[in-house]
């Protein structure tokens, strides 16, 4: 597949999504009623369906969840000049919180109903400057280990073209929602 039709696929992707996401509620925070009951996977898969609202992060920062399965979660983002660095390159915090978002959300999609997690630890490498002219990236974020009280994962953020602009890891504290 060439360069071209991987954006094109990507860009169809995303367009999927963004449509369901936009005719749902929206941005915001689901209530704990929303989603009693309800594994992690079950969670993020009726975010994207529209079904519950989505981080508003997503929104600020210019990307969304594209892809969820059990273990595995992607997000793509567009780097626009809003994301830049006095360098000109897009700021790493952007690319960190992109991967980030990837990462807990492959750990997220194991939790069963009545466990979260939360981040302990987040390690990113930047191998490669992103810049606009790289008109999409994707974070692929997929769990290492799951246990009862850790969580481990690893994420790649790639251009569509095959170019590695970072790699991350991460370990999550994994916990009981404490009822209400």
């Amino acid at each position: 597949m060439t360069n071209e039709q991987q954006l094109e696929r990507w860009l169809a992707q995303e367009q999927e999504v963004l449509a369901k996401l936009n005719a749902g509620p929206g941005p915001g925070v689901a209530t704990p009623e929303q989603v009693a009951g309800k594994s992690g996977l079950e969670i993020l898969q009726a975010m994207m369906n529209g079904e519950l609202p989505y981080a508003e992060i997503a929104r600020t920062l210019d990307f969304a969840i594209v892809e969820v399965s059990a273990g595995r979660a992607v997000f793509q983002g567009t780097p626009l000049a809003r994301h830049l660095n006095p360098l000109g390159t897009v700021h790493g915090g952007w690319v960190a919180t992109l991967l980030d978002s990837a990462l807990g959300c492959s750990v997220h999609t194991l939790m069963p109903p009545g466990r979260s997690y939360t981040t302990a630890e987040l390690s990113v490498n930047y191998v490669k400057a992103v810049t606009p002219r790289a008109q999409r990236v994707r974070a692929e974020g997929k769990v290492i280990h799951c246990g009862r009280q850790l969580a481990t994962a690893e994420a790649r953020l790639v251009g569509p073209d095959g170019t590695l602009y970072a790699h991350a890891t991460t370990t999550c504290l994994v916990f009981e929602i404490p009822s209400r």
